[in-house]
């Protein structure tokens, strides 16, 4: 499952760098650098594809800003799909926008996820990374694997974080959304945007479910894209 030779590679190289970081850490953070250079190599990662997330976000500004001129079109041409397809590409080429706008950065973002979820969740290329430990805990271990006290405290307050992260997320969602009419990443026009719209502001709470399945190195990558994700809503998502 997932195991071709670019994902493998990408994998590869991605754990030769998270490897470098934590002998360069070792001085400082002691027997917790690789935790830390897990935590740094997300933060850089997020970094890298900031400007796919920016154009993200104009995307969807923009079309949220034509979705009064889009329910008219739809409204005047509902008889006739041919010129209301012509209209719709009309008015999004004169905006500048397009319909995908806020999709295509969002699926570009995708393989740096996927690799970095294979290299943290499986050691695809560098298993010894998992054997690494924080707070006495083995990287590689997942939340039922010996509930002593040092697993149970360690996933308890990065579970804590997490479950936290998911309800400002979800919790800003629902103000957006009451205050402007639209949900970040959702449409704004089309037969399925109102359930979209009710299940967008629940997605953050799908990372707190797979964090329960996935080994610790796995959830400090989620806990730090995660917190990354909630300051990118904050900064870039202002009303």
């Amino acid at each position: 499952m997932l195991a071709f030779a670019p994902l493998h590679a990408a994998a590869s190289a991605a754990g030769t760098v998270v490897t470098w970081l934590a002998g360069t850490l070792a001085p400082l953070a002691g027997g917790a650098a690789t935790a830390a250079a897990i935590v740094l190599f997300t933060i850089g990662v997020r970094l890298l594809v900031s400007p796919l997330t920016l154009a993200q976000v104009r995307g969807e500004r923009r079309r949220a800003a034509l979705a009064p001129e889009v329910r008219e079109i739809q409204r005047r041409y509902a008889d006739d799909p041919g010129r209301l397809q012509s209209e719709l590409f009309a008015l999004y080429r004169r905006a500048g926008a397009s319909p995908v706008a806020g999709c295509l950065p969002a699926l570009l973002q995708a393989p740096f996820f996927l690799v970095m979820y294979r290299l943290f969740a499986t050691g695809d290329g560098h298993p010894r990374l998992l054997d690494e430990k924080l707070a006495g805990v083995p990287l590689g271990w997942h939340l039922g694997d010996g509930l002593t006290g040092p697993v149970v405290a360690v996933f308890g307050v990065l579970l804590a974080v997490l479950l936290l992260l998911a309800w400002w997320s979800s919790r800003r969602a629902r103000r957006a959304a009451a205050a402007t009419g639209t949900i970040a990443g959702a449409p704004t026009e089309g037969p399925g945007a109102a359930v979209l719209g009710r299940l967008v502001p629940l997605l953050p709470f799908t990372t707190v479910l797979v964090a329960l399945v996935v080994p610790l190195a796995a959830v400090l990558y989620l806990v730090t894209t995660t917190a990354w994700t909630a300051l990118e809503q904050a900064v870039l998502r202002r009303p």
